[in-house]
């Protein structure tokens, strides 16, 4: 969707839409439509809506208001974003191209106005490129939205935000793709061929310089499928020359069959998505690099496929990872924690980082603690997780602290290696986390990001359809802006 500012409507666009607080008047407008959404109950709440017609300047008009809730309220940002994505969510297959969008009587800071041309542009995305038979009515047809009255300094900031929004639906995209088309090959592929002209570094490691490093437990997720695995590095050099960069790093299995310990089939075409959370990152660095971020960030992206074959791996296999540890593989189906703690390990080696974390489609245990409202986080540093907390309510990428202790670490002990990749049925998700805890050195400030129930949605949101969400991306630029770029 393209955004225009505009000093004045253009002539030929039947669409008008105003962004309107609650209780405001609506001054300036034809007395029957004010008549008729005072009818209606129109009151400005956030994200309602109203609909009318009018004649303006001789021609009819199709007005719609759109609330942004309370001038004053605590989560007016949030509110303006949903004002915006439910402008879209109604007028995107409407048949209307074109809209006009008059912010110029709600008082709204540039901020706050680009919150809405954010909310506006998240809802908008789909993904129907393998949809060949679409009916005419249930194909977007609004392309673009003309913006008056906007307070100054709006351009400056949606230049920020369509950066966030740019990084958002990348993310979205990678997630959405099927597996016989995004596999570790091609998602390397795409991350060039969008990340071409950005300046960043990108690095990339194939299995046989993996074997060579000792990744036994990354490349041995991946031995059973005839998709070669791949390490990914995009480093972007925004800040102070020799400050350390903060790493964060995405678990990328790009189809989960569970391998030797093979999933149930219902469902399992849902695995597509476990590569979610190095999905996130290469959609954040995609964000910071489009925005200039001044900040030193490095996103690793572990990628694999997890299959069942005469080569994989098999439960009761012991492998050596690159730090040395060992592991008794349980459970073949364990398997992200298996590259996770490979790739951290070979960040901390490679680029000495001041802070990891680490995203990850993890463990089925964390959506029945915390269903689709919060991501898991775990971490070695009070510090740290309080900057992640806040940049996950800023944004909107919420996130719930949860514990990590010795009486749980001892759960994956093994009797014949160092640790075994599982534990008991109870507390799996942070018996997970403690396995990960193993690979990050002392001193270094981590934090594990456990986002299963975040990546996808069976129902459209506020801001996004059915599908992919784009998690994670807000809420790993909203920590740079905050904490690094400060």
């Amino acid at each position: 969707m393209q955004i225009h500012f505009a000093a004045a409507a253009p002539s030929d666009v039947r669409l008008h839409a105003r962004a309107v607080n609650q209780g405001q008047a609506l001054a300036g407008l034809d007395a029957a439509l004010v008549e008729g959404a005072a009818a209606s109950k129109f009151a400005g709440r956030t994200a309602q809506l109203f609909e009318g017609f009018a004649s303006v300047d001789g021609s009819v008009k199709r007005i719609a208001l759109a609330g942004l809730g309370e001038a004053d309220a605590a989560d007016r940002r949030a509110a303006c974003e949903r004002a915006g994505a439910a402008l879209t969510a109604k007028y995107l297959v409407s048949g209307e191209t074109a809209m006009v969008l008059d912010l110029a009587h709600a008082a709204l800071s540039a901020d706050e106005a680009a919150a809405v041309l954010l909310g506006l542009r998240l809802r908008g995305w789909r993904h129907d490129k393998y949809r060949t038979k679409l009916a005419a009515d249930k194909r977007p047809s609004l392309t673009t939205v003309h913006v008056t009255g906007a307070p100054e300094g709006t351009e400056a900031a949606w230049a920020r935000e369509a950066a966030i929004a740019k990084g958002v639906e990348f993310t979205r995209g990678l997630v959405t793709e099927p597996a016989n088309l995004l596999y570790p090959a091609t998602f390397v592929t795409a991350c060039e061929d969008a990340f071409a002209g950005t300046g960043v570094e990108i690095t990339v490691l194939g299995e046989a310089e993996m074997e060579a490093l000792g990744m036994g437990a990354l490349v041995g997720v991946g031995q059973g499928s005839e998709r070669e695995s791949k390490l990914l590095a995009i480093r972007w050099n925004g800040g102070a020359a020799g400050e350390k960069p903060t790493v964060f790093v995405g678990k990328g299995v790009t189809f989960d069959t569970g391998g030797i310990s093979l999933k149930p089939g219902p469902g399992m075409e849902d695995m597509k998505w476990d590569m979610g959370g190095a999905g996130a990152v290469a959609g954040a660095m995609l964000a910071l690099a489009t925005r200039k971020a001044k900040a030193n960030v490095i996103g690793v992206m572990g990628l694999v496929e997890n299959m069942p074959d005469g080569k994989a791996m098999r439960p009761g296999d012991v492998i050596t990872t690159m730090s040395g540890q060992t592991v008794e593989v349980l459970n073949t189906d364990a398997e992200g924690r298996l590259v996770l703690c490979d790739a951290i390990y070979w960040a901390q080696e490679q680029y000495a980082p001041a802070r990891i974390v680490d995203l990850a489609t993890l463990t089925g245990a964390m959506i029945i603690s915390l269903g689709s409202e919060h991501g898991g986080m775990f971490a070695n540093d009070d510090t740290l997780a309080e900057q992640l907390a806040a940049a996950g309510k800023a944004s909107g990428d919420k996130l719930w602290r949860m514990p990590l202790g010795p009486e749980y670490d001892k759960l994956i002990d093994s009797p014949v290696a160092d640790m075994k990749n599982i534990g008991p049925r109870e507390g799996g998700s942070i018996t997970a986390a403690q396995f990960i805890q193993r690979f990050v050195k002392d001193g270094t400030p981590w934090a594990h990001l456990d986002i299963a129930g975040m990546v996808w949605s069976n129902k459209p949101g506020a801001t996004w359809e059915k599908g992919a969400t784009g998690y994670g991306v807000r809420l790993i630029d909203r920590f740079v802006r905050d904490v690094l770029e400060g």
